[in-house]
């Protein structure tokens, strides 16, 4: 697969080589070299452009057969997912239907009205109604879209206090994650990057006398409560990076000097999207790609089977290693996620003299 898309991409390069010495050939001044396009050239040009049409919309189709389910247009695991997923495929119709559209008559009309000898084209200097369909119709499905889309976004971004979420710090440096948890206030101490202090074990630059950070927690893997709100607080320590979580539809940037914040509710676990009958299908697609290349995945120190996991992802190019900035996330059972971070120690108990 890999050796017939290169064949094609050197393909289309030489064409365009060749495309672009014909338009220079043409182009330079003081020469006889007039070149008319016969009726012979417009019909294959016709048939060309028909031929491209066909081309596309064949493309298209074998794209919905085989890349149809697409990993950020199913499993959601959030409870705003199906919103956004909506507001997605919305888009994405309404973009398909016009996208057809247009290339059919695109094409159509270059085939129908290739140049023929004797024949003059009907020119016409303005058309009103034409032109009124052509500015009122996408101005109507636009404001539509972004009404909709604002609607979406003020409702996931408008947090309610009142259900009292689940306090969650998502710091980001280059190129790792640490997650520091407000603890039993819910409450997350003040921190500043100034007061990052290695050899104590402040990672983070927690205010040591603030209260509120006594009892915060930081670990390098991300555990949340299924049906819990979580509002998550963001940091960067030094560039811009972008906490992206896919399978919760979350996203935000990192940003150096401030703090920004999203929440959600996760509402599948772990352990209930690994039973899921397409992430079985995928997961054992991998594994078996793995094992065709078990002496390079074990050599790296990697398991050899792949599980599924929900995975916090840096989506901005942050540097060198972006590729591999990212932590686990793991949902789970209010009862699991207690036992759990009982076992964590707390900022007051993990710092060193």
């Amino acid at each position: 697969m890999t050796a017939f898309l290169t064949i094609i991409i050197v393909l289309f390069i030489a064409v365009a080589i060749w495309q672009m010495v014909k338009i220079f050939d043409l182009a330079q001044v003081g020469t006889t070299n007039n070149q008319v396009a016969t009726d012979k050239d417009n019909r294959i040009n016709g048939y060309l452009m028909m031929g491209f049409l066909i081309f596309i919309y064949a493309i298209t189709i074998l794209s919905f057969w085989y890349l149809g389910d697409l990993p950020l247009m199913s499993n959601s695991a959030s409870e705003h997912g199906s919103e956004i997923d909506n507001l997605m495929i919305i888009s994405m119709v309404i973009i398909f239907i016009v996208q057809t559209f247009t290339q059919f008559l695109l094409h159509y009309f270059a085939y129908k009205y290739k140049g023929e000898k004797g024949r003059k084209a009907l020119f016409y200097a303005d058309n009103n109604t034409l032109e009124a369909i052509w500015t009122f119709i996408p101005v109507i499905v636009l404001a539509g879209l972004i009404i909709y889309g604002l609607f979406t976004w003020t409702s996931i971004m408008n947090i309610d206090e009142s259900e009292d979420p689940m306090v969650v710090e998502l710091y980001a440096q280059q190129f790792n994650w640490k997650a520091r948890y407000a603890g039993e206030d819910n409450t997350l101490g003040m921190a500043n990057v100034r007061l990052i202090d290695i050899d104590r074990a402040n990672i983070l630059g927690l205010d040591e006398s603030d209260p509120n950070a006594d009892d915060d927690v930081i670990t390098t893997e991300l555990h949340l409560p299924v049906g819990k709100p979580v509002l998550f607080k963001m940091r960067s320590q030094d560039v811009l990076h972008s906490a992206y979580m896919p399978h919760f539809r979350a996203q935000m940037n990192c940003v150096p000097g401030m703090i920004t914040q999203f929440g959600f509710t996760p509402t599948v676990t772990t352990a209930e999207m690994r039973q899921k009958e397409d992430i079985q299908e995928k997961v054992a697609h991998i594994n078996a790609l793995r094992l065709e290349n078990k002496e390079e995945i074990e050599a790296k120190g990697q398991e050899l089977n792949y599980e599924f996991d929900y995975l916090l992802l840096c989506n901005k190019i942050c540097g060198k290693s972006h590729y591999n900035m990212q932590m686990k996330i793991i949902v789970e059972t209010q009862e699991e996620y207690d036992a759990w971070i009982k076992e964590q120690k707390t900022f007051k108990n993990s710092l060193t003299n």
